[in-house]
Order: structure tokens, then C-alpha cells, then sequence
């Protein structure tokens, strides 16, 4: 099994060792560009349909040119096979403006390995802090510029919530708006559970949608879970009976401590796990 596999958009099987991107990409001087990620398991690309679906959205929001869908099936489908059916693969879908001297887009798909700490927070969870991500629940309508929906390349504040909270002791970040309502991970969706019902904040709210957790409740019914988008507070958060942070690569990772209070396991962990695992297979569901 190789370390990494690049594919281009042409369909060729490059080296993933050599340089591709150019000094003067637009993903690089600007971070002008879209991505996704997707999980590889078993040699099979997981919810592709949902990935690309939320490609095209980014694409528009960005003024990029549509997404072509066959060509990017078929470099994911090549991706996959290359990379194998002996361990996990973390699949990244790029396009980004291209050249600044240049008038093409730059196209590619890459697999790489899944990170150490993947499989620990899946197995063990991990502990959250909330911090401020700077901007009302509706700025999202009043200025569709700033991107809010759209899984863009420009994660460097994304990334620095990250580093912030790992220099205070803590594994990952909830956002919440100023306004205090609860929106989402720098990686992932915010899911709870209230009973038997799961509930996610709005996307309209200037959040990512999830495409795991969009997979997570089309199977939800079949176990007999109701499913809400809500406005969410911290205080809901403490009050659930779990709190999960839902993406594609890491899948469920239950939230064991919230700002420093810790949380009880909630009954429904076991089951809540297999059903984002059901809905992974179901295909082709990711965030």
C-alpha cells in the first residue's frame, strides 16, 4: 500500500512525491479553493454522493466553474483502488482557482493516511471547549460573501482554534456566535441526544452542512430516533444525554468533557456509534 496516491482529473495515477502544485496557485497565495474529504475503507470511497453534492455548493459560492461529477467519481473510484483495502484513507477532493498567471482551475484528488489520533477519540472521545467564532447566527444571509456555508480552502482560523485550545489542555473546539448559539466543530458537526431524538443546529446559522450527520439522520428513523435541526445553547450541551462531534474521517466522537465539567456516558454511545456506521454504508453518505 503506498504512503500517499495523487490522481489528477485527467485520471492519472501521478507521484504523489513530485511537485504538482505550482508556486503562483491561487490555493497557495490565497488559499482560493474548495476541498472535501471523504473516508476510504475496505477500497471504497464513503458517502460520495453528499461529498460531491456539497463540492458543487462550495464551487457556486465561490464563482469557481461547476464541478464536472463523472470525472471526479471516476479519480475518486481510481484513488481508492490505488490506495487499497488494508487501512483506513483520508480522501481529499481540491479545486481551486489555479494559476494567478493562469486561466485553468487546478483539479486533483489525494489519499493519505488517517491520522494516529483518529482512532483514539473514536475509541476514547475527547474533551471540548467553546470558544467565540466572532459572528451573528444571521450574517450568513446579510453577507453571503463571507463564505460561511461553504467548505472553502482558507482554515487557518479553523486551525488556530485548534492550537489554542491544545495549549489549554483540551482536543477539539465548539464555535459558538456571539449571541451565545451553539454552531459547530472546526472539523466536525455538533450532534446531541435528548431522549430519542437527535438534534443539530441549523445550517442556516452560518454552518457547514454535514454530510455524516446528513447520513446520520436519513437512517436515524429506522432505530426509532426523531431528528431536529434546533437552535442550540451550551447549557444544552451539559443537559443532553450525549454530545457527539460528527465528521467524516473521524466518524463519532463522543464529547466527554465540555469547559472543563465532565460528562456522563450516555446510554446510547454503542448504539449511537453503529448508526453513524450504518450510515456510512449506506452510500455513500462524510463531513
Amino acid at each position: 500500500m503506498p504512503d500517499r496516491v495523487l490522481v489528477s482529473l485527467d485520471h492519472e495515477v501521478l507521484d504523489a512525491d513530485a511537485p504538482f502544485l505550482h508556486a503562483d496557485d491561487l490555493a497557495v497565495v490565497r488559499g482560493d479553493g474548495v476541498f472535501e474529504t471523504l473516508l476510504v475503507r475496505d477500497g471504497r470511497a464513503r458517502v460520495v454522493e453528499g461529498h460531491l453534492s456539497r463540492l458543487v455548493l462550495s464551487a457556486r459560492a465561490l464563482g469557481l466553474p461547476a464541478p464536472v461529477l463523472d470525472d471526479w467519481r471516476l479519480a475518486i473510484e481510481m484513488a481508492a483502488e490505488e490506495w487499497g483495502t488494508e487501512e483506513e484513507g483520508a480522501l481529499r477532493l481540491v479545486l481551486t482557482r489555479g494559476r494567478e498567471s493562469g486561466d485553468k482551475p487546478t483539479a486533483f484528488v489525494m489519499v493519505g493516511p488517517v491520522a494516529d489520533r483518529v482512532r483514539q477519540v473514536r475509541e476514547s472521545g475527547l474533551s471540548v471547549m467553546t470558544l467565540e467564532r466572532g459572528f451573528s447566527v444571521d450574517l450568513s444571509a446579510r453577507a453571503p460573501w463571507q463564505l460561511l456555508g461553504a467548505k472553502t480552502l482558507s482554515y487557518a482560523t479553523n486551525m488556530a482554534a485548534l492550537r489554542y485550545a491544545a495549549n489549554l489542555g483540551a482536543d477539539d473546539v465548539i464555535f459558538v456566535s456571539s449571541e451565545g448559539n451553539v454552531l459547530e466543530g472546526p472539523r466536525s458537526t455538533v450532534v446531541i441526544v435528548r431522549d430519542r431524538t437527535l438534534i443539530t443546529p441549523p445550517p442556516a446559522q452560518g454552518i457547514l452542512m454535514g454530510t455524516t450527520q446528513r447520513a446520520l439522520f436519513d437512517v436515524a428513523g429506522s432505530a426509532r430516533f426523531d431528528c431536529r435541526y434546533e437552535t442550540l445553547r451550551p447549557a444544552d450541551l451539559i443537559a443532553a444525554d450525549g454530545v457527539w462531534m460528527v465528521s467524516s474521517v473521524t466518524l463519532a466522537a463522543r464529547v466527554h468533557t465540555l469547559d472543563g465539567l465532565a460528562l456522563p456516558e450516555p446510554k446510547v454511545s454503542e448504539e449511537f456509534a453503529e448508526l453513524v456506521e450504518r450510515a456510512i454504508d449506506s452510500d455513500s453518505a462524510g463531513r
